[in-house]
């Protein structure tokens, strides 16, 4: 397949919208008038509207995005598949939301997991109905232990971010923030595997060329960063706090989506993630896991090219932290760049 083969069409994404409305909440936009004092403190810019915009899918089914992609792939299944079942691996959120979708209709769900994946995501994913295999001490092992399983089982592999089905259902976050803001600016948006902002940047380029659109990546899970210097995939050993963005590569499908529609990439450290973990709690009062904040992150320290006057929107993906190590995780955050108030 050529790059151009592998873009998702708006045409896709609104039909995957109608597909799934059904299904899946339409999250609330929120905003904070406190991230935009912060952000002006510390950098002198001023945001539009005197706040900034949160798109709200740590409310989503499942705590996370990943609902909108995955019930539009599990729909694609045929008889035969859905029969048989689907298997896919994950660090926690895509299992999960593969294992409600996948209970919803009727289409049993193994998730493959490594053996350090978060207990509570373990937990949440054998809760939605999915069989969780523990295998392998990273993400490449466990991946070996999925095509074992789905070899054996005739069990058709759904993945957890490159695929057409699944970058056109998350595309339906950029066509809601695009109607509850449509003078948007600016969006900003966490970057694991990169499904989530191929769906949204391409939702949000076709519809409103000029808003800008960046990615946001923890420092040692660069995998977007690394393929873009690349033109090519490249598989790594992600390592950070942010387990939802630690992907061990970037999909065709994803990069070719990015290179296509996105306006740059930023890579952040986990502290500063942490960082927006903590701001999250005590400012806007919403839990955020570490991959749903980093988008939120980067723009409180200043690390986009934001001018004055900008209407800004950063997607909060996910909530599901492990609330035992919440206290840990706060107290391992950077300082706010700012004491404003």
């Amino acid at each position: 397949m050529t790059t151009a083969d592998r873009l998702v069409r708006l045409d896709e994404i609104l039909a995957a919208r109608d597909r799934i409305a059904s299904h899946v909440h339409r999250t609330p936009l929120l905003s904070s008038a406190t991230a935009a004092r912060f952000l002006a403190a510390s950098t002198g810019t001023r945001l539009g509207d005197g706040r900034l915009y949160l798109k709200a899918e740590h409310l989503q089914k499942t705590g996370s995005f990943k609902a909108r992609g995955m019930t539009n792939r599990i729909a694609s299944l045929d008889p035969e598949q859905r029969s048989r079942g689907a298997i896919t691996m994950s660090a926690g959120n895509a299992g999960q939301a593969y294992a409600w979708a996948g209970t919803e209709a009727g289409v049993p769900i193994t998730v493959v997991m490594a053996i350090g994946a978060n207990p509570t995501k373990v937990a949440a994913c054998r809760g939605y109905g999915a069989e969780v295999v523990l295998e392998g001490e990273h993400v490449g092992e466990a991946f070996h232990a999925l095509e074992r399983i789905r070899d054996e089982r005739g069990l058709t592999f759904v993945h957890p971010f490159a695929d057409a089905a699944v970058i056109a259902g998350h595309g339906s976050v950029g066509l809601e923030l695009l109607e509850d803001l449509p003078e948007v600016d600016v969006v900003v948006v966490g970057v694991g595997g990169g499904g989530l902002i191929s769906g949204v940047a391409g939702a949000i380029k076709e519809t409103r060329p000029s808003t800008r659109v960046y990615g946001v990546e923890p420092e040692e899970s660069n995998a977007m960063q690394l393929a873009f210097e690349a033109g090519e995939v490249v598989q790594i050993q992600p390592h950070t706090v942010a387990d939802g963005l630690g992907a061990p590569f970037a999909g065709a499908w994803t990069l070719a989506m990015c290179q296509r529609y996105l306006d740059g990439l930023v890579l952040i450290d986990d502290a500063t993630i942490l960082a927006g973990v903590r701001f999250a709690a005590e400012r806007t009062k919403q839990v955020l896991e570490p991959a749903g904040a980093a988008a939120l992150a980067a723009v409180l320290f200043g690390r986009l090219p934001i001018a004055s006057g900008e209407r800004v929107c950063v997607v909060a993906s996910g909530g599901n932290i492990e609330i035992s190590r919440l206290g840990e995780l706060i107290a391992a955050a950077a300082p706010l760049p700012s004491s404003a108030r």
